[in-house]
């Protein structure tokens, strides 16, 4: 799956084209590589935004195309931030 679809699914980012725009602007890295909006997410990555002055660590724990809100955080696990 794509990141920035990934990121709005699990709704770490609400919108689709803001993860866009934060792949774009080298907020977003997967295992250490900044991602651009089409980079490809798979289970066990590690995902590390900046948002501002904050940095939140994830690792991805399973990838779906479509997730109810309630279990959107089941996709993912918080390592920092």
């Amino acid at each position: 799956m794509r990141i920035d679809k990934y990121l709005k699914v699990s709704r770490i980012i609400k919108r689709r084209t803001v993860a866009q725009e934060a792949c774009e602007g080298g907020k977003v890295t997967i295992n250490g590589k900044v991602a651009k909006p089409s980079s490809e997410v798979k289970v066990g990555d590690i995902l590390t935004l900046q948002f501002g002055l904050k940095t939140i660590t994830v690792e991805v724990i399973e990838v779906k195309e479509v997730v109810k809100k309630d279990d959107a955080q089941l996709m993912y696990r918080q390592i920092e931030g």
